[in-house]
């Protein structure tokens, strides 16, 4: 495992890739929440706003998605091969709550 993308120290380094996609999404979603809260000030119809919601969800759920799989390839992954099995009991726990 290399030192710089230990989990057990709570960071972790990211490729410039990996950190551009993130970034990307995040911005994405909150372009979406002051679109939202725009809609909202201007009063516009309720069930647009609603959708809009939706997409902001669906957005957020993606970017959960995408760093989840790079947490299980890379963090996950490296932890178990070491040895450190309480990784697992972590996935676990996070999965529990991202599906509450």
């Amino acid at each position: 495992m290399s030192e710089n993308k230990e989990c057990c120290h709570r960071t972790k380094e990211r490729s410039e890739k990996e950190y551009r996609d993130l970034i990307n999404r995040l911005s994405r979603v909150e372009g979406q929440i002051r679109g939202i809260k725009r809609m909202v000030e201007e009063n516009a119809y309720c069930p647009d706003i609603l959708i809009q919601v939706s997409a902001a969800n669906a957005a957020l759920n993606s970017f959960n998605k995408a760093l989840l799989a790079e947490h299980i390839r890379t963090c996950v992954a490296d932890d178990i091969r070491n040895g450190r099995e309480d990784t697992t009991d972590e996935l676990v726990a996070v999965l529990k709550k991202l599906m509450k």
